[in-house]
């Protein structure tokens, strides 16, 4: 990976020296500098892109990671997704979940599914977008609803669709929700190549008996994961005909894939 300085720093210590906040610009200057590297940074590598050194930027790294806005696995640094969950926050700022929200409504629709958007926050997997079925019978996830990362289909794509040095950082932060289910690591890793060779991820729900669950990846700029969109399916047994699991996949794919494309994603 080659790694070039950014004049971020340089610009800003050049204007408003009489309001200057330096304190304020240095976090500033870590955090855009680690949205632009996916497989995270050392401290030495970020004092010398910013062209600082690594004491000036300690406690302020320390700080961020306090905060929650940068994450640290080994001895590198990635930036979280509190940046996000702070703009999904500020409804006048488009974001992902607005991006969603129609396509998800004609999902459900066409489906007659519930469906759900999950990203990956503070260890967990986090819905942070639900749209319920037409159906009188039903079944969904509420927004703000924590789920796990280890035996779940939106925790096994948010960790296929992912670089190695994100992957890791993830697991590492990893906090278990209630009765999360134990996943030997070598299980886990098989399970991962597995959703990344199929390109999504289908199991039998680990925590409510009867229902199925799918999950596609949302896919960004950078070819990664920014978040899940998943269909908890429950079959009818009655004698109404709803959309089989292979058409709602099929349809889970297809709305998945446009929403990829509205994030910036090019195959």
């Amino acid at each position: 990976m080659k790694l070039r300085k950014t004049p971020a720093t340089k610009l800003v210590r050049g204007t408003g020296a009489r309001y200057a906040a330096p304190a304020l610009d240095k976090g500033l200057d870590v955090i855009e500098l680690l949205a632009r590297e996916t497989d995270g940074l050392t401290l030495n590598e970020i004092a010398r892109l910013l062209d600082r050194t690594s004491s000036e930027l300690f406690r302020m790294v320390n700080a961020l990671c306090r905060r929650g806005y940068i994450g640290q696995h080994d001895d590198r640094y990635v930036l979280t997704l509190k940046l996000f969950e702070l703009a999904h926050r500020h409804k006048p700022i488009k974001s992902l979940t607005a991006a969603a929200a129609p396509l998800m409504r004609d999902l459900a629709h066409r489906a007659l599914q519930s469906c759900h958007l999950t990203v990956f926050h503070a260890g967990r997997v986090l819905v942070v977008a639900e749209i319920d079925s037409p159906e009188r019978w039903a079944f969904g996830l509420k927004v703000g609803a924590q789920v796990g990362l280890t035996d779940t289909a939106s925790g096994y794509v948010l960790l296929a669709f992912r670089d190695e040095t994100g992957r890791r950082s993830m697991i590492g932060s990893h906090q278990k929700v209630e009765g999360e289910l134990e996943v030997k690591e070598r299980q886990l890793l098989k399970i991962i190549q597995d959703v990344a060779k199929k390109g999504y991820a289908q199991l039998r729900s680990r925590q409510i008996r009867g229902v199925t669950n799918i999950a596609f990846p949302v896919l960004g700029t950078s070819g990664y994961a920014i978040a899940v969109l998943n269909i908890p399916y429950i079959e009818r047994i009655d004698k109404k005909i709803t959309p089989s699991i292979a058409a709602v996949k099929e349809m889970l794919r297809e709305t998945a894939a446009r929403l990829s494309m509205l994030m910036g994603h090019v195959d």
